[in-house]
């Protein structure tokens, strides 16, 4: 770009979700290191820094706009919306494209290529959105860019191999769990997979109380505290993660509908299976059978990266048997031979290990789960760096959230972390 010429905003990037939209930041700034004066990159996944979004705001008063704008779908509309002012620019109810209201935007060039792009396209290409109406008076008749990728394919039997074991009982998950993990006979780190934010909280403790350290991704709290956690497992701090994906969190009923921020609340950009760099994951765990096909394909897709190899094993219920078969029959091989083969795994060599692991069960109740997704909340608040200011102001909050009632999620019983000889 020349110094002569006003700098525009030369490309806005959507993701599915916020925690890529960090990662695809940080990737736009280590390609343009070298170029820092010439390229600038702004980030609004997190609604976290203003003063990055200033030169969005005031592009006048600022050292000029940036080249490139990243954000999820929900969350940069929504900021451009609102840092823009609604007078000045405006965004269809559907997300899908801009509006043609009146008014100046010194953001985007008057001249403009658009691209879509999609990981896994459900949608027909007939079916989309132009960028704008055809003779809006702010883009006239934008060219389009549409990217369709091949539906990704999971690797082959070489690469990835995958596995189900049929549970007659939830305590038989648990103790299937336990057994692969306290013998070490899942080696490497492994992703796990529930149907629910609770249920994730439940298999941490549970993992707890055998000294099997685990952390949760947890959708309730900001993005930034989700990709802390997941900078934490790529650094090898924890070996396993407990997380759902979007299509797992069951949506409340519209009268128990609670805004994005409160306690309790799920990010709608919360986002796991898709796209996010999980580093060197040996194995995923299906502890709960994905909703769908695609869920599966997604969930998978995180092991076997690359030229490495990897495993997939999925714990399954009579109530679940036909979702699994409905995953088997689409990704069932040339010959019609399942994918998903059995684990041989005899369960009556584990019998010694039950009432370990119904005693670990016991010492995770409901209230016990409630309290640690509380705790966790309010660790976050303390650690805010967003409350910092307010805290200062009324110091008198900050010492009553500090000296509350100690939670404690369960009691973690010393003696299940080690396995006996004779066991």
């Amino acid at each position: 770009t020349s110094p002569a010429l006003p700098q525009a905003v030369r490309a806005l990037v959507l993701v599915p979700s916020a925690e890529l939209g960090r990662q695809v930041g940080h990737t736009l700034r280590q390609l343009s290191a070298f170029c820092a004066r010439r390229v600038r990159v702004v980030d609004l996944c997190t609604h976290s820094d203003p003063a990055a979004q200033r030169c969005l705001r005031h592009p006048k008063k600022s050292l000029g706009g940036p080249d490139k704008i990243h954000g999820g779908d929900l969350g940069s509309l929504g900021d451009l919306e609102e840092g823009l002012g609604k007078s000045q620019r405006g965004f269809s109810e559907s997300r899908g494209g801009f509006g043609a209201s009146r008014g100046k935007f010194g953001g985007f060039p008057r001249a403009f290529e658009g691209s879509k792009g999609r990981a896994s396209p459900a949608d027909p290409v007939g079916a989309t959105t132009p960028c704008s109406p055809p003779g809006s008076p702010f883009f006239p008749s934008p060219p389009q860019v549409l990217v369709l990728p091949p539906e990704p394919r999971l690797p082959g039997h070489s690469q990835l191999q995958q596995f189900q074991v049929r549970c007659g009982t939830e305590e038989d998950k648990f103790l299937v769990l336990v057994a692969l993990l306290q013998l070490r006979l899942l080696r490497g780190r492994a992703l796990l997979f529930v149907g629910s934010l609770a249920r994730a909280f439940r298999l941490k403790l549970f993992l707890e109380q055998f000294g099997i350290p685990a952390c949760t991704l947890n959708s309730e709290l900001p993005a930034a505290s989700r990709c802390h956690v997941i900078a934490q497992f790529n650094r090898g701090l924890y070996d396993f993660i407990v997380c759902t994906d979007e299509e797992g969190l069951v949506e409340p009923p519209p009268h128990q509908a609670q805004k994005k921020g409160t306690p309790g609340a799920k990010d709608p950009e919360y986002g796991v299976a898709r796209g996010i760099d999980f580093q060197n994951v040996s194995a995923v765990i299906n502890f709960d059978v994905p909703p769908t096909v695609e869920s599966y394909i997604h969930r998978v897709g995180r092991t076997a990266r690359g030229d490495n190899p990897g495993t997939a094993l999925t714990l399954a219920l009579p109530e679940e048997h036909e979702g699994l078969a409905r995953i088997e029959d689409v990704l069932a091989g040339e010959n019609g031979q399942s994918m998903l083969q059995p684990y041989k795994f005899c369960m009556e060599e584990i019998e010694s290990l039950r009432y370990r692991c119904r005693d670990a069960m016991r010492s995770v109740t409901k209230q016990a789960v409630k309290e640690a997704r509380l705790r966790e909340i309010r660790d976050e608040l303390l650690n805010s760096e967003k409350l910092k200011s307010y805290f200062e102001d009324n110091p008198r909050d900050l010492h009553v959230l500090r000296h509350d009632k100690p939670l404690h999620p369960a009691i973690v019983k010393p003696h299940l972390r080690n396995v006996p000889d004779y066991l």
